[in-house]
This record gives C-alpha cells, sequence and structure tokens, in this order.
C-alpha cells in the first residue's frame, strides 16, 4: 500500500510540476506509465502500430489537460480513461474505413504476458502461441463496449469502481458487461475449439 501511495504521490508532484511549466515532469510520467498505456491500446486494438501511435497521443492530450487534472483522482484511471477514449475513437474509425488487420505479434504476446524463466519444449511454445492467438482473436471480436471493460479488468487488475471511473459508467454496468463479455468469449472459444476439433 505504500508502494501505491508513494507512486501516486510522484504522480500528483509531477501532474503540479506540469501545470507550473516543468516540461521535464512529463518524461518522467512517461517513463512511469508508457508501458501500462502501451499495453492497455495493444490488447484495446490487436493493433501495436495503432497502439504506440495512441500511446503517444495519450501523452500529448495528458500535456495539453495538464491544468485540468484534480489532484484528488488517481492518475492512473485518468490517464487510462484518455486512452480508453482514444482507443474507442480509433475503433469507430476503423468501422469506417475498413482495411485487413495486421495481427500482433507473438514476440508482442510474450512480451506482455508474464514469462517463466523455464524454457519451454516447441510443442508447448506452438501449442502456446496458437491458444494465445485463440483468445487474442475472440477478445478482439468482441464489441468494443465488452471488451474495454475485460482488458482493464483481466489484464491490468482494475477495480469495478476504476473501470467505471474510466468508461464512464457506474460499477453496476461494469459487472453486467464482464458478464457478457465473458459469456461471448467462452461461445466464442468453444465454437474456435469445435471448428479446430473437425480439422
Amino acid at each position: 500500500m505504500e508502494e501505491i501511495s508513494s507512486e501516486a504521490n510522484l504522480d500528483f508532484r509531477d501532474m503540479a510540476d506540469l501545470a507550473n511549466g516543468d516540461d521535464a515532469a512529463l518524461n518522467r510520467l512517461m517513463d512511469r506509465h508508457g508501458d501500462l498505456v502501451y499495453r492497455f491500446l495493444v490488447r484495446a486494438l490487436g493493433n501495436e502500430h495503432d497502439a504506440l501511435d495512441l500511446a503517444q497521443e495519450t501523452f500529448v492530450r495528458v500535456y495539453k489537460q495538464r491544468t485540468r487534472f484534480r489532484p484528488g483522482r488517481k492518475f492512473q484511471s485518468w490517464l487510462l480513461t484518455i486512452s480508453s477514449n482514444l482507443a474507442r475513437d480509433r475503433i469507430r474509425w476503423r468501422r469506417r474505413h475498413p482495411e485487413v488487420p495486421l495481427p500482433a505479434s507473438n514476440e508482442m504476446d510474450a512480451s506482455l504476458s508474464a514469462g517463466t524463466s523455464r524454457p519451454k519444449q516447441p510443442d508447448q511454445i506452438t501449442s502456446q502461441n496458437e491458444e494465445s492467438l485463440r483468445v487474442r482473436e475472440a477478445v478482439m471480436a468482441l464489441p468494443e463496449d465488452l471488451r474495454l471493460p475485460l482488458v482493464l479488468f483481466h489484464f491490468h487488475g482494475n477495480s469495478y469502481e476504476e473501470i467505471g471511473e474510466i468508461l464512464k459508467c457506474s460499477a453496476k454496468a461494469v459487472d453486467s458487461r464482464l458478464y457478457r463479455a465473458k459469456k461471448m468469449l467462452r461461445g466464442r472459444l468453444s465454437t474456435q475449439s469445435k471448428k479446430t476439433e473437425k480439422v
């Protein structure tokens, strides 16, 4: 708990410094939270290039809104609100401008998941990569309003209250969306498994 409040204090101090004209404070915030934002966006969008682009745009927005940050608010939630708004805009833009998506690489999956130090056998790696790809495709197929809470809860460990704050909805709505997302995800994965078995 001490670690969290210590990081929160650093965030509040850096945002105050940024608001007072110390532009180097933005670099400190990016060093501390850049990976979190990028990982969230990769999972929300399924595209590394878009994620990198929007991670940079997130911190541009932080800079532009530096005087509007309220110290009583958790910085990380505020940051992910900005990122999720950008992700939604990009998802809507994609719907209007469809293109062939480039799947995120297996290297990216490996870097995002907590790995073990023990080397794996080639068949284990292949099986894990296939499973990872199946899960990623199933998550990306979810509607945006179900995908974002799922990513925030399962991959980033945010509470229902934090997700509600980020997505501007109630904790009860988050609970309902997560329930629907999991149900839909189970259905998609089950269908994919049956197709694979037939092949």
